[in-house]
């Protein structure tokens, strides 16, 4: 009731524009005096009219729709966690093996609890959960997750499941409350909470260890606690002002820490802010003092607390995982010195490279492997039939490379002088004696390349086995340092510039990767090398603990092999990937577990009827938005609830248009492989957007009807779009929980009749 009078008092304020601040009004015009806020009105949706604040930034607006009641809300509130939980937690252990993703993301949380060091394309706060979930409910990290299908017999995976499904169960919650702040009608919010509940896909991913419910979580509590904040704008600068504001920067950083998607959500809420600081800023009630502690406050909390918490997950990240691992090789020679186990750690050897030396080359690209050769020759047709010079993955001992003058065979005698920034040198193969050689045949796979290959014996060969020394940034007379110079090998005869392409060569090559002498000088990482092993017995080593990168530098090359890992992301043979227009239609889905009629069968998909009102809900939301728009410019004669439901619909509406829209339009110029599970960020809010459109448009009957006749029709719609979804549900939650039998298209399935589209492959 409060709420109602505070409304009523409010909306006849008088207030027509922001320009009733300015002090240009004519004297002839008697400007009535401004109500005194009320600190008990909610703050309000965004009307045209503006919003009066006081002094101290407070916004004295009202309440949109204003249906929400404590009781009720309470009670919707705690129906909706309920059965969140339920229908997320049900049958969590089924199917006991792995599934889809799983066979990745538990491996990753077996590392954690192995400290072993590993690389994954994202970043680690996610795979960190995951680990600590499995060894505080007792999983001992020993289940190698080697493909789905795998029993998980007496290894204890349920804490990890049950972690992943449990921050999955949030999303409804946080949803509804999400929308109830937005819209305060707790209609719209159990619209929305009903939609995600109920949706086959969100229990699906939710349900298994992935890090998709991870992030899906961060980014609902980034969303709600940005909400929360801004409803506190009228009592600035008060602990749960602070609090929602420290939250969002909490969820923010955990959104980014999961995965790189969480940019979205960072790019949403720094836009909201802006334009939130931007009103304060025309404010004129509020001093320049008074906007530039808001402005600070911001940068506190939405950007260095993040980026604090960001830089200390990595920081975390690094020192758990201390041991050598499968990781290893994608990272530099420097960064691997750091992890027990490795070749590297702890070793002595000498400082900068010398002629005589014997050497092993890694190249810097990611799994660009280390300068290798063998006895194997290139087949007839591929380029000259000479020696293989490869890059292997692995250390060995076919990696071992001399170091020779151009012209001089025993670099070994007297005092060995350091090769330098300029020199012309030769690489001896160890094992075979042959010299790297370059000339112009064809290169194997990567046909503007020239070919490498291993020529000569015992060390004689040829003047196109020579090769000029570059050390990136540096100038002639540098000499080379081990671990940390990044070299270029500049072909003399060619000037070509050896490289590693990263191609699989076919089996003629033992699968190993294809190394070149590339035609084009720019530098990038698959023509930049440095030493790694230096082995000469005539220099004095040094500990490479001396060497060891610090905490930033591996902080960034950890960025950088993630982004370029992330890019190399491309679709493999017969690898089920999607278009980003698939994705709003439910035109595909995607195969968790099971493709036969004796397995135990999981299909991510969504609930067909939710994502097609989410269709929906996209369509008329413009439309209904322009009315409202259009309506209030020609400054149309309008009751007060058709006003809040104008601002909701343009204010808030606005806002979750936006999170869809940067949720979902930037895929589309992503190179790399894409899945259909990419897109339940963006469904979250379309779910959002469905509950206030369809909202607003039920509460619209009484455009069409008189009373009671008007609020029949409208709860007759409320109720059909409830049973609709129910109903959908009970018909397609098998895709969820289980199908076994039958598939859909054959006789006798439980599924049948259910394939509504020919894409469907359940």
């Amino acid at each position: 009731m409060a709420k109602r009078e505070c409304i009523a008092r409010l909306s006849t304020s008088g207030a027509t524009s922001t320009l009733r601040y300015r002090k240009t009004v004519p004297t002839s015009v008697k400007v009535p005096p401004t109500p005194p806020t009320d600190r008990s009105c909610p703050p309000a949706a965004r009307l045209p009219e503006g919003d009066a604040r006081s002094s101290d930034g407070a916004s004295a607006r009202p309440s949109a729709l204003g249906d929400v009641g404590k009781g009720p809300s309470r009670l919707l509130l705690l129906v909706v966690v309920v059965l969140s939980f339920s229908t997320r937690l049900y049958k969590i252990t089924e199917p006991p093996h792995v599934c889809w993703d799983e066979t990745h993301f538990g491996k990753m949380g077996s590392y954690y609890i192995n400290r072993t060091f590993f690389f994954d394309v994202h970043p680690p706060l996610g795979k960190m959960l995951i680990g600590l979930a499995g060894y505080v409910t007792g999983y001992d990290g020993t289940f190698p997750f080697m493909k789905p299908g795998d029993k998980y017999e007496l290894h204890n995976y349920r804490g990890m499941r049950g972690f992943c499904a449990a921050l999955g169960s949030f999303l409804p919650i946080f949803a509804y409350l999400t929308v109830r702040e937005l819209s305060w009608s707790h209609t719209a919010a159990l619209i929305t909470a009903t939609l995600i509940l109920f949706d086959t896909g969100c229990i699906t991913i939710s349900q298994y260890i992935l890090l998709d419910p991870i992030l899906l979580f961060f980014i609902m509590a980034a969303v709600l606690s940005m909400v929360k904040f801004n409803q506190q704008r009228y009592r600035p600068f008060t602990r749960p002002w602070w609090l929602w504001l420290v939250l969002t920067g909490v969820s923010l950083a955990g959104a980014l820490g999961v995965k790189f998607v969480g940019l979205f959500v960072i790019l949403l809420v720094g836009l909201h802010t802006v334009w939130d600081l931007w009103e304060l800023l025309g404010d004129l009630s509020l001093s320049l003092v008074d906007v530039s502690k808001h402005f600070l406050a911001r940068v506190a909390g939405l950007i260095l607390l993040p980026l604090f918490l960001y830089v200390t997950i990595f920081g975390i990240h690094f020192v758990v995982l201390n041991k050598s691992g499968p990781g290893d090789g994608f990272f530099s020679s420097a960064f691997q010195s750091r992890l027990i186990g490795n070749n590297l750690y702890n070793a002595s050897m000498p400082e900068y490279l010398a002629y005589g030396s014997t050497i092993t080359v890694k190249n810097l690209r990611i799994a660009g492997g280390y300068l290798h050769s063998h006895w194997h020759l290139y087949p007839e047709g591929v380029g000259a039939r000479q020696q293989q010079v490869t890059a292997y993955l692995h250390k060995d001992y076919n990696n071992l490379w001399l170091v020779h003058r151009k012209d001089d065979n025993d670099s070994t005698a007297g005092t060995p002088d350091l090769v330098r920034h300029g020199d012309v040198i030769r690489l001896e193969h160890k094992e075979t004696t042959r010299n790297l050689h370059g000339h112009l045949h064809e290169a194997p796979l990567t046909r503007k390349h020239f070919q490498v290959t291993g020529y000569g014996a015992n060390g004689t060969g040829d003047t196109n086995d020579l090769w000029q020394v570059e050390v990136c940034g540096g100038r002639k007379g540098d000499p080379v340092k081990v671990l940390r110079s990044k070299v270029r090998f500049l072909h003399r005869a060619t000037g070509c510039v050896l490289y590693s392409s990263g191609k699989t060569l076919p089996k003629w090559g033992w699968e190993q990767v294809e190394v070149t002498c590339s035609p084009y000088p720019k530098e990038t990482p698959s023509s930049q090398w440095n030493i790694e092993d230096h082995i000469n017995p005539k220099l004095p080593n040094i500990s490479l603990s001396v060497l060891k990168p610090h905490f930033l530098e591996i902080f960034l090359e950890s960025h950088i092999v993630m982004i370029r890992g992330n890019s190399g992301l491309k679709p493999k043979d017969n690898e089920m990937n999607s278009k980003p227009w698939h994705w709003p239609i439910n035109y595909q889905g995607l195969r968790f577990s099971g493709v036969n009629d004796t397995e135990h069968r999981i299909y991510l998909l969504g609930n067909p009827v939710v994502w097609w009102m989410n269709l929906a809900g996209l369509g008329l939301y413009p439309v209904m938005a322009a009315v409202a728009s259009v309506t209030l410019q020609r400054g149309f004669s309008l009751g007060q609830k058709r006003r809040e439901h104008a601002a909701v619909l343009m204010g808030q509406g606005g806002l979750l248009l936006l999170g869809w829209l940067l949720h979902y339009a930037p895929f589309y110029s992503m190179g790399r492989v894409l899945y259909y599970h990419h897109y339940f960020p963006a469904m979250l809010f379309s779910s959002m957007l469905t509950g206030i459109t369809f909202d607003v448009l039920l509460k619209s009957t009484d455009l069409l009807l008189h009373p009671p006749y008007s609020h029949w029709l409208q709860r007759l719609g409320q109720v059909a779009l409830l049973l609709g979804v129910l109903y959908s549900f009970y018909l397609f939650h098998p895709l969820s929980y289980g199908m076994t039998g039958p598939l859909a298209h054959e006789p006798g399935s439980a599924m049948a009749g259910l394939k509504w589209m020919d894409s469907w492959e359940f």
